[in-house]
């Protein structure tokens, strides 16, 4: 059966709705007049991102307590809380797991509980690891090189679990590389695509790490929002499908750093997979989503975009809020 969207007020909750992804889908889902609660400790996400008309609960998903009366009465969960970044994940497993597998965990008993009507998981492209073909699929066997890895596809593994033993509907979208407004662009583990900008802008070399040959499939964050919607509204998932968000087009970070333009410097490798390629086929079937921004097109945003994504100046004019 399809989801039941029964009016414009319903409830929607957003965990970690004010980061870099969450907070461009609670701006979506305002712009669609629905009753959003955002649940973030704000540990990596800020105030300032959140829109105006949400309620801001500000708590962490690791405390089932407090987030089981925040979600009861919600029709759906977007769950996007989480530690994110491979290298931080390295340097604090304990912390990371805390919460990317007790916090998922907790978002999906609360949400059980509360008789929502679909989970929608935010997953990450990292569960593939290093593959020996291309492009990914998610018919293959996960094999991550990172805790943050196998922490978001352990939150899948949940996803699908609470689905066939509870009932309780599930989705697991795939991001692959999302960049866009208001990415991280400052410490250790900042975007690229934003920590290049952020380097030309104080006429810094961008800084490569390794010899710059390796791929990634950067997808638009406005990209990313669409395919949440669509899970959302789709009454082909809800199963605990696992579906690939990427363009299914692949640049390597020499070609990013051409796009923006400016001195280069290159680094030591870091520990990350070399290449990575969606096949987006399935999304396709069974969202009906297709990518509409080009790397090109994402990049020329960002360039023109008067903060660009750290400064808060011109902030309604950069993000619509």
């Amino acid at each position: 059966m399809p989801p039941i969207i029964k009016n414009k007020k319903t409830k929607i909750v957003v965990t970690g709705g004010a980061g870099f992804i969450g907070s461009n889908l609670v701006d979506a889902l305002i712009r669609e007049g629905f009753n959003v609660h955002v649940i973030d400790n704000l540990s990596g996400g800020k105030r300032e991102n959140v829109n105006k008309k949400v309620k801001l609960h500000v708590t962490d998903i690791t405390d089932l307590n407090k987030i089981q009366p925040i979600i009861n009465g919600a029709e759906y969960v977007f769950h996007l809380a989480a530690l994110p970044r491979v290298q931080f994940s390295i340097e604090h497993p304990l912390e990371a797991d805390e919460t990317n597998v007790k916090g998922t965990l907790n978002v999906l008993v609360a949400s059980q509980e509360a008789k929502v009507r679909r989970v929608i998981y935010s997953a990450s492209s990292s569960a593939y690891g290093d593959q020996k073909s291309l492009p990914l699929k998610e018919s293959m066997p996960a094999y991550p090189k990172s805790p943050y890895g196998l922490q978001k596809y352990i939150g899948e593994l949940y996803c699908h679990l609470w689905y066939s033993v509870y009932s309780l509907p599930t989705v697991s979208l795939r991001y692959f590389n999302v960049y866009g407004p208001r990415q991280n662009d400052s410490g250790a583990y900042a975007l690229v695509i934003a920590k290049f900008l952020k380097q030309c802008s104080l006429n810094k070399p961008m800084t490569i790490t390794g010899d710059g040959k390796q791929t990634r499939d950067f997808t638009s964050v406005h990209d990313v929002v669409r395919a949440n919607l669509l899970a959302m509204k789709s009454n082909k998932v809800g199963h605990g499908e696992i579906i690939n968000i990427g363009t299914g087009k692949n640049r390597s970070i020499n070609y990013i750093a051409k796009l923006i333009g400016g001195p280069i410097e290159y680094t030591l490798a870091r520990f990350e997979p070399r290449n990575t390629l969606a096949d987006n086929s399935l999304a396709r079937r069974l969202l009906g989503w297709r990518p509409q921004v080009s790397i090109d097109a994402g990049i020329d945003e960002l360039k023109n975009c008067p903060c660009p994504c750290g400064s808060e100046k011109k902030y309604k004019r950069c993000h619509g809020a």
